[in-house]
């Protein structure tokens, strides 16, 4: 039997271990998925010793960086991004991918219209860093927008005017802020300033609309949540683990 399983912290809500069950089931394949639910990163020494047991892991928040000093070596793309969310174990060697770049690329691309030209990324952990490197890949402009002030950082949401809302009309969200239970929370943005030209992107998915989709919604922009972006990436990562 093959065991996967998904790392991370808090994580009963978890897509990954549903997905996969159902995948390996209907396909009659002898693999199982697991959550191990870290406490701290260093907790993953103990399945890192046993890593002969594992054939991969899934990484998930709050772990997608901090994971890296514990591999054995990166893919080119995923050092680029500078966060791992898949891991593939190649004799005993644990070996780091990216696919949530690819998940929201691929979920993107059908809904962006030719006036998104720039984009406002809420939020600097693992999964901002892979949206990033889609939109660079897709030419589109980025700018990030973070609680705290720094020379990395453009905006943050006490900094962040109308006339800047109104000029990125493109918004994702990759803050953990709507997610359940705590659905009424959203980022702290100029709701009224979107209009039907704006698209917003939720890495949420869970709920389906989220505070934040919502409130856009009611302003007439298109929304997307990140339910077919985790499809697609896990589908990645089940081809890493296999190739």
């Amino acid at each position: 039997m093959k065991i996967f399983g998904l790392l991370g912290k808090n994580i009963d809500y978890s897509f990954s271990r549903e997905y996969f069950k159902e995948k390996f089931e209907t396909n009659k394949l002898d693999c199982t998925y697991n959550n191990f639910d870290l406490e701290t990163i260093e907790s993953f020494n103990q399945l890192k010793e046993n890593c002969k047991a594992f054939s991969g892991f899934n990484v998930t928040i709050p772990y997608k960086e901090v994971i890296l000093p514990y591999l054995d070596s990166i893919d080119v793309e995923a050092k680029e991004i500078g966060a791992v969310n898949t891991i593939k174990i190649v004799n005993n060697q644990l070996v780091g991918y990216n696919t949530d770049h690819y998940g929201f690329k691929k979920s993107l691309v059908p809904h962006l219209k030719p006036h998104h030209k720039t984009a406002l990324i809420l939020g600097t952990g693992g999964a901002s860093k892979a949206v990033a490197f889609a939109l660079k890949e897709l030419g589109i402009k980025f700018e990030y927008v973070s609680r705290t002030d720094s020379t990395a950082i453009k905006h943050t949401y006490n900094s962040l005017t109308s006339a800047e809302m109104k000029a990125h009309k493109l918004i994702i969200n990759c803050t953990p802020l709507g997610t359940f239970p705590e659905i009424e929370k959203c980022p702290d943005i100029l709701y009224d300033d979107i209009d039907e030209q704006h698209l917003l992107f939720d890495l949420i998915y869970n709920p389906a609309e989220t505070t934040f989709l919502k409130k856009g919604k009611s302003k007439g922009a298109k929304i997307i949540n990140g339910l077919e972006m985790l499809q697609i990436q896990a589908e990645k990562s089940w081809q890493i683990w296999n190739s």
